[in-house]
């Protein structure tokens, strides 16, 4: 991997680790809907303008029920599950959640295809299941509060990523750009209805820093994320790219504590290390291969 391939590769971690970060600032007073439509809203807008830029097609009449099934699977319901949860948990908890994404993804299509795991991969889906584990259950405030059910909640977004994943290996193929401008757009449209019928938890909580949060989050955490996830997907193949994984709770739980003052206890520590460790069992992930310089 190149100097140019490992900068982007940081830069996405940070991105998407920021996430967290605004989510938390933003769901009190939004609430997860009215956040969640906001960020995909504002990523749709900001992925259209870059469609019209390079001329793509987007085809709506034709993919539309492509688009809206990975538009819901893998942003609106997603991310309202984070939105909900990030007005209870740390977003050091949930970056390190996001981590089960493709141990999710693994199991998920085993089922799907009726094909067997080997001891590897079935040693890391234990190994990711312990880690959250003892995240969640050595942590004293979750234990008693009803914060548990907010986990529960959060553990449906990587769920939700493992389920489009395996859809999208029988799926028809379409520009990446386009195919994440019309999924965004779809995911904005699936929920607007709600709007109607969930208000803003706490609008007169609105801020400055609130806006440019979900600004932030839609835009930069959203939509300019996912061109860099597809130029590294073309520069280095996706092993190399997958490296973001393990770095996403890196940054998830550095921005936590720098800015939100959240504190992280060894039981955090040492259940982010399990849930890494099952991670890279689960997708044979080999750092060696990674790190070749791709052509």
């Amino acid at each position: 991997m190149g100097l140019s391939s490992a900068f982007y590769l940081i830069l996405l971690a940070a991105i998407w680790g920021a996430s967290f970060l605004f989510m938390r600032i933003g769901a009190p007073s939004l609430g997860g809907v009215w956040l969640i439509e906001f960020r995909v809203g504002f990523a749709a807008l900001f992925l259209f303008i870059v469609t019209v830029w390079l001329k793509k097609t987007v085809n709506l009449r034709a993919h539309w029920r492509h688009y809206a099934f990975v538009g819901v699977m893998s942003a609106a319901l997603p991310f309202v599950c984070y939105g909900y949860a990030a007005q209870y948990l740390t977003a050091s908890l949930m970056s390190v959640i996001n981590a089960l994404t493709p141990i999710f993804g693994t199991a998920i299509s085993a089922l799907y295809f009726r094909h067997g795991l080997p001891s590897s991969k079935i040693v890391g889906l234990c190994l990711g299941v312990i880690g959250v584990a003892v995240i969640v259950g050595l942590d004293p405030e979750l234990l008693h509060t009803d914060s548990w059910f907010a986990v529960l909640i959060v553990m449906c977004a990587p769920l939700c990523y493992g389920i489009v994943s395996t859809y999208v290996q029988t799926a028809e193929k379409i520009d990446p750009i386009v195919n994440s401008y019309g999924s965004m757009l779809l995911a904005s449209l699936a929920l607007l209805p709600f709007l109607f019928f969930i208000p803003p938890t706490a609008p007169e909580d609105i801020d400055l820093v609130v806006i440019l949060s979900v600004l932030a989050l839609g835009v930069i955490c959203t939509g300019l994320a996912f061109l860099i996830f597809f130029k590294l997907l073309d520069d280095v193949g996706m092993p190399s790219t997958l490296t973001v994984t393990f770095l996403i709770p890196v940054f998830g739980v550095l921005w936590g504590v720098l800015f939100l003052g959240e504190q992280v206890g060894w039981h955090t520590l040492i259940g982010t290390l399990l849930v890494i460790a099952g991670t890279i069992k689960t997708t044979g992930f080999s750092l060696k291969a990674a790190m070749k310089t791709t052509s």
